[in-house]
Parts: C-alpha cells; structure tokens; sequence
C-alpha cells in the first residue's frame, strides 16, 4: 500500500473497538505524530538533562557492595568467563574477509571473528566490574585498542552506506550501522567505568577511545543527514524499520556517556528525537511490528530503550509511556508468542523465538501491561533462567537485565490475552479457541523483510506450529540484494495462498489486499488478495476468508477471473508427518497430536511434496524437512469457490 501521511481524530480507537461490528482495515502507514518533538526544543531540552552522576542507576566502578548486590549470584559467573578470556588471541578482521561479501555474498566470514573479539571485550568489561582489583584491564585494552585500530566498525554488509559505494572500508567516511552503534554504546561505557584506569595503564589509551568515539559515532551523527536509518530526510513511501530506533539508542548512550557539553548534548538528544519520531510516525497506530516477533527485540524494543533513556536521562520529564501506540508496539509480542518458544512468524521472524523476557518485563512495568509482566516471568521460568544473563554487545540492556532480575523473579508467570487480537492498520489478525491459534495476515508485499505472502496464515496447535511460513535462511548478501525473490523463502508459491491462473504474487507495495475486514460476531477474517497478483494473471476478485468456530478452522476462497489459460493451484505448507489420508482428506502428525485438512476431492488432484532444509538456520527450527500440500484444481473455471477445513483430531 502506498504510504500517506494521515491524520486521525482522538477518538478513532472507540469507534474501532465496537463490539460485534464489521471492522474494516484503514489503509495508512504513517502519520506525522512527532510524539517526541512535542516534548520540548533544544533549549528546553538542555534544562531538563541530568548530569550523568545523577542519572545513572549503576554503582561506580568502586563501590564494590554496590556491585556485589547489582551482580548478585551471577558474580562468579561473570568472573569465570573473564577468566576464560584473559588467553584469548585477537581475531585480525582481514581485508579479504571484508571482500568476501562482494565475492561470494558470504557476511560470516567478518562477522564471526569481529563478534568473537566483541564477545570477548563484553565478558572482560563484565568480569571486571564484578570483581573490581584489575585484573582484566590490560586485556580488556587489548581488546579496545584492536577495536580502534579498525579502519571501519561498520558490517562489510552494510559498506553501502558509505558514499563511495566500495564494498571495502572507506578510510575517508564514518558511517554508523547496527554494528558500529553497538560498538559505540558498548565502548562508551567501557570509557566511562575505566577511563582512569586506561589513563594509568597509559594516557594516550583514554584519548584514543574518546576520539574514535567521536569520529565514528559522535561528529559522523551531527553532520550526516543523508543516512536512511536516520530518516531525516523522509519521503511518503520511504522505508523506516527497526534499525532506526536500534542506531539511535545507541547513539543517545554515546552522546550522554561522553558528550561534556550541555549545548552541544542537547543539540544531539534533539536531532535523535527528530529521528525516532520517523519510526513511530511510520508505525501502524496498532503497534503490531510487521517485521515480525523476532525483529520486536530490536524494533519496538529499541524503541522502549531509547524512550527510557531519554526517560532517565530527562529526569521523567520526557516520557512516551502513556501514549497507546507505544503500549500497542509492546503487548504486540504478548499477542504473537503462541507457547512453548514458537510465534507467528510473518516475514523473515523466525517460528522458535524464546524473546528476551527482562526486556518484556521493563517494557511492560513502563507501559503498565500486566500481560508483558506476567509473559516475561513465564518465558523466565520456562526457561529456567539460573543462567548467567547475556546480552550480546549490548551492555545497557545487560545492567538494566541485573538491575530488575529480583523484582522479575518475583513476578506471577501467566500467557493471559484477548480471544482475538485484530489489528486493523497492519490487517494481522489473532485468533485463539482451545487449543487452536490462528494468525493470517493481509497487508502489501513492500513491507519490511518483506515475504510475497498477502493473504497467508498459520495455524498452531498445542502450541505448535501445523501450517507455517517457513521463515528465512542464513543471509547473504541475496537476502537483502535484487535476487531477493529468487529464493524459496520469501515467494507465495511457498506460502499458504494460492497461484491463480500459473501466476505467484509481485514484491511491490502495490500488490497488496484489499477490503481487510475482521467481523468480531462470527470470528471471521477476509480480504480481497487478487491486487496481490500480476495484471496477467487476469485475477478479478480473489476473496478469501478465514472463520474459526468449535475448534475447526473454515478457508473459503471465491474467485473471478477473466480468460483462465492455467489450473489453479492451492499450496499449504506444513511442520509434521504429512501423507494423504483419503480422498479429500490429508493427516498431519506431530508428537503433540494430530491435524486433519480437509478439502473437496471433486475439485482438487492432491499431491504432497517434501521440502528439504539444507540451511543451518531454518534447520535448527524444522529440522530435515518440511512438506508443501499442493492442490491443483481439475478443471478451468472463470468463478467458483473453494472451501478447506482444519481440525484437531
């Protein structure tokens, strides 16, 4: 759908929420809030900031029972893996590992040794705050030193962002991706817990750290507007996603970790509001995260991040929390996590996703979502989290983790939601009866991590995934490159919807649906995909309807279609042991029970094809296989209609 800005009323959301009426899907997808700029201009902003010494919740480096409660029975822990890494060698990020992506496409082949060093300075960093006599400090600069040497802190994935368009690092430009950001924040700390211990280990170590921090993150975000992440320079129809608020949190850690003057900080804090008010701008009213749950940790997650940040860093006095998109954006994970570590996955999102439940948990406590609360202390105990806390490179959220680890631990456990979730803007609907949970989705086929999928759904049952999107493999440089499409993955043919008349559906937010309407009285949710499909697909009117009731899931498909030359087929592609049962009949087997698919036999010719997984990453979700039902219609119709059923056996 093409993206305009539009204004609403105040008093939409009741209006939307009558009971037993037809709710229709509004079509936008940005509206020119600027929440954040409301809140104040660069002179108001610099009279509300705190100094650091007063909002930083943490100990100092030499309050040791101050560490020892902060710690707490991680203290050991975190020592030990300090110990582990004061052998470590240095991973050297050579230039043919950066080259590697424009030779074969491959990103592992940087990444791996720089998240090793990373990993490495995160777990000295940790170790030594815990411990506090020194003992990792030498190392830990090692480690810095080696970091500030690099020519570049970007991904050889993302060197597009520098204007020479190399695909090598630019000695000449600093840009800012999600790695250089994160470096940025994680060494920003590191330069505010140990600056005078680098200073004694040698003054020119202090220095180093301060200026890199300042050339790579610091003067680069002041000078640059033509970032698209930073969506300063925002076009209707521009994309705007997670790496938005996800750079911006770690640019406003840097700045308020380093920047010592107050004209010059405020100026900075003012520049990320203008930014991250394009991401909430750009986000549905609804608040569900189109790129899916896997993506919420670091879309409406950074989101929460940045909005405490500013929260505590202003003293309280700029605050978002109370604002119904921003709790939208949140309970969005309570409504996708299905149960046992599987959620509705649209969109590259992964199926198996045990989210990050101490972030859930500081998100709903901001917000006041007693379903965040209660789903991030089940996902707690589910997991039997004694385990010592990991946060990648991201050191906030690592202290913020230690910081409420007590008060999470006390928190009741319970996945206690609605029946139904519609959201009307994104057209993503939840259903839940029994043991059955559904999730189809309408939408356009330009959205972020976009898969052809207009018109798909999933279906769990036991809290297990039967009819899935299958999710996305290892990226390469074709994952976000002009062969995107190419792939299995991200194609219709390989989503639950049908090819009408030999044709899949176009990438494009022009192929999008049409009339998404969610009727509350009969459970019912339908939409109009034939907009999703070419032109030459002749494809008039594609209505396709889902209705749950006493446990069985109805699929109604009524078409039109103008010169049909092509059968049409109907694919379903299932997690299970999948075989024909009988005409008109197909049984899938899981472990934790069994699903019976049901369709006319008069009208279909069934096939069941087996779909190998020889990629690591969707591997470790489906194991060996997955299967792909095919429906092909037995004769050429210009009208009809199509009606499939699922029950639980």
């Amino acid at each position: 759908m093409k993206r305009k800005i539009k204004f609403l009323f105040p008093g939409w959301m009741g209006i939307l929420l009558m009971a037993c009426m037809l709710l229709p899907a509004v079509s936008f997808a940005y509206e020119q809030r600027n929440l954040l700029q409301k809140q104040g201009n660069v002179q108001q902003i610099k009279s509300m900031l705190l100094p650091r010494q007063q909002w930083i919740p943490y100990p100092a480096y030499t309050d040791r029972a101050g560490w020892d409660r902060l710690t707490g029975v991680y203290k050991n822990a975190f020592i030990e893996r300090g110990n582990a890494a004061l052998a470590y060698q240095w991973k050297v990020i050579k230039a043919t590992d950066y080259l590697e992506y424009t030779r074969s496409g491959s990103r592992v082949v940087m990444e791996t040794p720089l998240n090793e060093n990373i990993t490495t300075i995160v777990n000295l960093f940790a170790a030594e705050l815990a411990e506090g006599k020194g003992r990792y400090l030498d190392q830990l600069a090692n480690g810095v030193f080696a970091a500030c040497e690099m020519t570049s802190w970007a991904l050889s994935a993302h060197l597009s962002l520098q204007t020479s368009k190399i695909g090598f690092p630019d000695h000449r430009e600093q840009v800012i991706d999600l790695m250089a950001g994160d470096m940025g924040s994680l060494f920003a700390w590191i330069y505010y817990y140990f600056h005078d211990a680098f200073k004694k280990i040698n003054p020119l170590l202090e220095m180093r750290l301060k200026k890199e921090l300042e050339d790579r993150i610091l003067v680069p975000y002041m000078q640059t507007d033509h970032l698209w992440w930073m969506a300063l320079r925002y076009k209707p129809g521009d994309l705007v996603n997670n790496w938005n608020p996800w750079c911006n949190s770690n640019v406003l850690q840097t700045f308020a970790l380093i920047e010592d003057d107050p004209e010059k900080l405020a100026r900075a804090v003012y520049r990320t509001m203008m930014s991250v008010d394009q991401f909430i701008n750009y986000t549905n009213e609804d608040g569900a995260c189109e790129e899916g749950p896997s993506y919420w940790g670091h879309a409406a997650g950074k989101l929460y991040d940045y909005l405490q940040l500013l929260y505590d860093i202003t003293g309280g006095k700029i605050s978002l929390f109370g604002e119904p998109i921003i709790k939208n954006m949140g309970t969005y994970i309570s409504r996708a996590y299905v149960g046992n570590g599987w959620v509705v996955n649209f969109a590259d999102a992964s199926a198996k996703l045990y989210p990050d439940a101490p972030l859930i948990y500081r998100y709903g406590k901001a917000v006041n979502s007693a379903e965040m609360v209660q789903l991030a202390a089940l996902i707690r105990n589910s997991r039997k989290e004694g385990q010592v806390p990991v946060a990648g490179r991201d050191a906030y959220r690592l202290f913020q983790t230690l910081r409420f680890d007590n008060d999470l631990a006390a928190a009741t456990a319970a996945h206690d939601i609605p029946a139904v979730t519609w959201y009307p803007q994104t057209q993503v609907c939840f259903m839940k009866q029994g043991t059955l949970f559904f999730a189809g989705k309408g939408g356009h086929n330009n959205e972020s991590h976009n898969h052809n999928d207009v018109g798909t759904f999933n279906v769990y049952m036991n809290d297990v995934p039967v009819f899935i999107d299958a999710g996305v493999g290892t990226y390469t440089r074709q994952t976000f490159g002009p062969g995107r499409y190419s792939i299995w993955t991200m194609q219709s043919g390989y989503h639950n919807v049908p090819v009408i008349n030999g044709y899949e559906q176009k990438n494009g937010a022009a192929y999008k649906a049409r009339d998404a309407q969610f009727r509350e009285a009969t459970k019912t949710f339908s939409l109009d995909i034939s907009k999703a499909y070419p032109e030459a697909a002749g494809v008039i009117r594609w209505l396709r309807s889902y209705r749950l009731t006493n446990g069985l899931l109805e699929i109604k498909d009524q078409f039109s279609i103008n010169r049909p030359e092509k059968e049409n087929r109907v694919h379903f592609l299932c997690y299970g042991s999948v075989k024909k049962e009988a005409p008109g009949k197909i049984l899938i087997e899981q472990a934790q029970g069994k699903a019976e698919f049901m369709y006319n036999s008069r009208d279909f010719e069934a096939t069941v094809e087996t779909v190998p997984q020889d990629d690591a990453r969707l591997s470790s979700v489906w194991g060996k296989q997955l299967s792909r039902v095919v429906l092909t219609a037995r004769r050429l119709q210009q009208s009809g209609s199509y009606v499939f059923r699922i029950r639980q056996l």
